[in-house]
């Protein structure tokens, strides 16, 4: 529509391009639009969303957007309807230069999925840039000895447009001497010229201002003048000439200064100073001014700045040849230079649309950037090939001509790697090869894949008993791989029952820095192992865990004193009581202390001692070390006291040792009464009829062994009574503990049990039974004795005893 109206084209030519335009876009899988130069902001290109295929409504969720190489804002697109337009002033010569093809190149972007789109942009030229000259004023040298038809040579015009706006045409002001020969062809490898039709009169026309008009091809034309002042020679009649009119010569971009382009020689057949020629530069194109020198008298043409094919391919320098004649004359010869590419600019690497951080569980293939590369140089040293440092879990997808996606070639582990460091390289195909890199940091963001994991599976702590509540114990720690609250651990109790109390009440956990607390005084003899499980817990989502388990052995103390057991039903408090008839001898057993202790190990090794009696008298008594026996040491005799009160110190063998004493009454007798008495009731009435019989005799005796037995006999049943009345709160049933095997000090764990005693005296006691871990031959006998005298000393049987000693006594 725009080129109809700037360049005049028909409706049916335009129907035409569009149509070519068209099949060219399907066959090329790329989106093509053309504009012409200059257009005004607003100016529709096209329905770029229609085109590629996307629909209106997805435009903004998806992100989209255009990015150009270069200017970013000449073109832009309206999200509401789709539309690409002109944003801002579009200068074909500014933007290519005079290049044959002008096109700005797009690439659209959508995400959701992830897509690119190449959009190509003709830029049209429209005749916009009048021709111009290099100077304002053409000065000419031109000796009146010229015949006509000679010419002389003028810098011609430039035109910054292209094709037919560039095709230049010259006019020249009304003149009778002169007139133009053009260009013969669109390389104009002839000179426009000036062409002598009329020889020169220096005396009648010194001078010529002339008017030449240079205009181009576009429509409607433009144009551009200078002024052509034209001095007539007097004489000197020879210019100067050169071998060529035109030099060709190919010279590297990459050249150093100095360096020779071309040595021109000029000859002039004129003589003395007017053969003499010295070379100057008349004009370099374009814009050449500065790269080249020209040396006025050898000709040489060296190298002065610094080349560049990428700037400009071709140079046309212009020289002119004066002699030193008067006036002097000038003879012209062009050297065109072309510039050779050399490798000299590296690859380009840009990274867009980075997809950071990446979590470490994303599949392979995603596409985590974008990368563009490009190189101005042409040729093989234009072909850039793009690779990624070597292993690492990514990779290079080749998507476009020069266009790259970074791609996740294997799956991630944080714990392993948490950043990579990537340098992308371009590599062009020049040689040498020029390399540019980029680098690109992808972190990779944690995901909860590692449950807190402790050093070892299970734990063994020792404690002592009777710690003080809530002391700390021990502490647990678990590790997670992981980062940020995915390794934030908090450690918490396994509950579960101990016995009939919760976990909780025996122990607790501290939820962050997993010390393990003891929240009452535990006690050896109660609870020897306790055995839990501490769980460590992460806060991830979903949260992962552990279990360690804790085997808590509480080691004993001597805390418990050795406990005496005194025989008789439940056990009892008091005083031993033993009858013991004065006839024993010695080494015989007479009474047997019973002790038991609540610790264990040596903290419950027991020994026996027999405490001095008070005055210093030594006791015919001794007491087993480690037995609690109690033996006579000698024979006894009516010098040793009825009454024995023996101490027995009962020691255990802890660190300090704890002590109990036991109190042992022995009753003396004589041999003879403890038969009478234990036969009385099957014989009284055989023992009545003797008494009769020898009344007389015995009479005086028997009442005074009587009266004196009575006495003793209600003093010791008084004793006897009071000893044995059981106290109901002091019975009860004991509590199974761990004993020694032996009295010489080996230990092992037997089965034993506890039995108390009611005597109203003191505590219950209890009884350490002691088993040999050999049977001895004298074990059976033992055993019994052991029986007998439990079954002797029940405070129901002494009472039975008793009774039938008084009726005895008083029926003899």
């Amino acid at each position: 529509m725009f080129a109809s109206e700037r360049r005049g084209l028909d409706t049916g030519r335009l129907l035409l391009s569009l149509l070519l335009l068209a099949a060219w876009e399907a066959g090329s899988g790329q989106v093509y639009y053309s504009i012409p130069e200059e257009a005004k902001h607003g100016t529709f290109v096209g329905r770029i969303a229609q085109d590629l295929g996307l629909e209106l409504a997805e435009l903004v969720p998806r992100l989209f957007r255009v990015a150009s190489k270069g200017r970013g804002d000449l073109l832009e697109v309206n999200l509401q309807n789709g539309i690409l337009f002109v944003n801002s002033r579009i200068d074909r010569e500014e933007l290519c230069r005079r290049s044959a093809e002008c096109s700005i190149h797009l690439e659209v972007i959508v995400d959701r999925p992830l897509q690119v789109f190449h959009v190509e942009v003709e830029v049209k030229d429209i005749n916009d840039n009048p021709p111009v000259f290099s100077l304002r004023e053409q000065k000419l040298l031109i000796s009146e000895s010229k015949q006509p038809d000679s010419h002389f040579p003028l810098e011609g015009a430039s035109d910054a447009d292209i094709g037919e706006n560039a095709q230049l045409t010259y006019r020249l002001s009304q003149n009778e001497h002169f007139s133009l020969e053009l260009p013969t062809n669109s390389k104009q490898t002839k000179r426009l010229s000036l062409t002598l039709k009329k020889s020169l009169d220096r005396e009648k026309t010194p001078e010529l201002n002339l008017l030449l008009t240079a205009a181009d091809g576009g429509k409607p034309e433009l144009t551009g003048t200078v002024q052509l002042f034209v001095r007539v020679l007097d004489i000197n009649d020879n210019d100067p000439e050169f071998e060529q009119s035109e030099y060709k010569v190919r010279l590297m971009e990459n050249a150093a200064k100095e360096t020779l382009v071309i040595k021109l020689n000029a000859t002039d057949q004129d003589e003395g100073v007017n053969g003499e020629v010295t070379y100057s530069l008349m004009s370099i194109k374009p814009n050449g001014k500065g790269l080249f020198t020209l040396h006025e008298n050898s000709g040489e043409v060296r190298v002065n700045g610094t080349l560049d094919y990428e700037e400009n391919k071709f140079y046309e320098i212009d020289v002119q040849a004066t002699d030193k004649g008067n006036p002097p004359m000038a003879g012209h010869c062009t050297v065109w230079v072309e510039i050779l590419d050399a490798n000299d600019n590296a690859p380009e690497v840009t990274v867009t649309s980075l997809s950071l951080p990446v979590r470490e569980d994303t599949q392979p293939s995603t596409v985590i950037a974008l990368i563009s590369v490009s190189d101005r140089d042409s040729g093989a040293n234009g072909q850039v090939i793009c690779s990624v440092t070597p292993s690492v879990p990514f990779k290079i997808v080749s998507t476009f001509k020069n266009y790259y996606s970074l791609v996740l070639d294997s799956a991630l582990d944080r714990e392993s790697v948490s950043v990579y460091k990537l340098v992308v390289t371009a590599r062009d195909a020049g040689s040498p090869s020029l390399s540019a890199t980029a680098s690109v940091s992808v972190e990779v963001s944690d995901v909860n894949d590692n449950a807190p994991a402790f050093a070892q599976p299970e734990y063994t702590v020792f404690v002592k008993e009777n710690n003080p509540p809530g002391c700390h114990i021990f502490t647990v720690s678990a590790r997670d791989a992981d980062a940020q609250e995915n390794a934030l651990v908090s450690y918490s109790l396994v509950e579960r029952r101990v016995g009939e109390r919760a976990l909780s009440s025996y122990v607790s956990v501290h939820a962050e820095s997993g010390k393990v607390y003891a929240l009452q005084p535990l006690d050896h003899e109660e609870l020897e192992l306790l055995q839990f499980q501490v769980s460590a817990r992460d806060a991830g989502v979903p949260p992962l865990g552990s279990n360690v388990t804790l085997q808590v052995f509480v080691l004993d103390e001597n805390d418990n004193a050795p406990a005496l057991l005194l025989p008789g039903p439940g056990g009892g408090a008091g005083a031993l009581s033993q009858r013991v008839a004065r006839s024993v001898g010695a080494g015989h057993v007479v009474a047997k202390v019973r002790a038991a202790d609540a610790d264990s190990g040596y903290n419950a090794w027991l020994s026996y001692e027999l405490q001095p009696a008070a005055g210093g008298a030594r006791s015919p008594f001794r007491v087993g070390l480690y037995t609690g026996e109690i033996s006579t040491t000698r024979a006894l005799d009516e010098a040793d006291a009825p009454r024995q009160r023996l101490l027995v110190l009962v020691k255990d063998h802890g660190e300090p040792a704890l002590t109990a004493t036991a109190t042992v009454l022995l009753s003396l007798e004589d041999s003879g009464q403890a038969p009478k008495a234990s036969s009385r009731a099957s014989t009284g009435a055989a023992g009545a009829e003797a008494a009769l019989v020898d009344v007389n005799v015995y009479l005086i005796i028997a009442i005074c062994a009587v009266s004196s037995l009575l006495v003793l006999t209600l003093l010791l049943y008084a004793a006897l009574r009071c000893s044995a009345l059981p106290s109901e709160g002091a019975c009860g049933p004991g509590k199974p503990t761990l004993v020694c095997s032996s009295a010489v000090g080996s230990w092992s764990y037997s089965q034993q049990r506890r039995q108390r005693v009611c005597s109203g005296e003191g505590p219950p006691k209890t009884d350490l039974m002691a088993f040999s871990p050999s049977l001895p031959p004298g074990l059976d006998r033992e055993v019994g004795e052991e029986r007998q005298e439990a079954g002797s000393n029940h405070p129901g049987q002494v009472s039975s005893i008793d009774s039938h000693l008084l009726k005895s006594m008083l029926n003899f």
